[in-house]
């Protein structure tokens, strides 16, 4: 896809494993520029980047903390001075510290509110000012069913998803006059690295609330991040991609 004579850049948050990973790989593969974010896991980062090459598409490593502001304008700046321009943002990266509440720490508490909402916040600001120019932006953020309904032992992850959807809504009606278009998706649950971290209670209790009786899929999910991104005049939605009735 490209934008005129010019292929799309495309940022992806915590792209290094799992969903961002195969996002990262879908649009890598479909004539984009890709910017390849991580925070720990450089060699897992170096690796998406490779085969995103290897397949003819180009991709750059970045790393970032984005609870970090200084770190996610330098990831973005950088962005920009190479290639000019960030058509679509994938705010990805996220974290559970799952807990009873009256357990949890102040630090688990924070550590997945920053990253998972005060992260987003800081890379949608950071991409702002060039969307704006350009009159045209896509910003998709990956939410969670939980940000909607709530799950027990996951005060903060819930807590920093229904911000996260607050925070769509709230900048698709700002960013709107300037043709930019922010939505969410609830993936579903996904057996990713972090989605492992759930119980096998916990996980038996999601397959049966599922109407048909199974997880979603990573690479459906990115196949629908990579449509929602080519169009033009939805903004402001909350997509879910798995079978349980809202």
């Amino acid at each position: 896809m490209t934008t005129g004579d010019k292929k799309r850049v495309v940022l992806v948050t915590g792209a290094s494993r799992g969903l961002g990973k195969a996002i990262a790989l879908r649009f890598g593969n479909t004539d984009h520029k890709v910017v390849v974010h991580y925070q720990e896991r450089a060699r897992a980062a170096a690796d998406v980047v490779e085969r995103i090459r290897a397949a003819g598409g180009e991709a750059v490593p970045v790393r970032a903390d984005v609870r970090i502001t200084a770190e996610v304008d330098a990831m973005v700046a950088d962005t920009i001075k190479r290639w000019g321009r960030i058509d679509v943002l994938v705010n990805n990266a996220g974290m559970t510290r799952d807990g009873l509440m009256l357990r949890m720490s102040q630090t688990e508490w924070d550590d997945v509110l920053g990253t998972n909402l005060t992260g987003p916040f800081h890379c949608i600001r950071a991409v702002a000012g060039v969307m704006i120019r350009m009159h045209d932006g896509q910003i998709i953020s990956i939410a969670s069913i939980v940000g909607l309904q709530g799950r027990e032992g996951q005060t903060n992850y819930s807590a920093s998803k229904a911000g996260l959807i607050g925070l769509t809504r709230a900048c698709a009606k700002e960013f709107g006059p300037f043709n930019i278009k922010v939505n969410a998706v609830l993936p579903g649950y996904l057996p990713t690295d972090m989605g492992g971290e759930l119980s096998k209670e916990m996980l038996d209790r999601i397959v049966q609330s599922n109407a048909l009786g199974r997880v979603s899929n990573p690479v459906e999910v990115a196949d629908f991040v990579h449509h929602l991104s080519l169009m033009q005049d939805v903004s402001g939605q909350v997509f879910n991609l798995d079978s349980r009735a809202l």
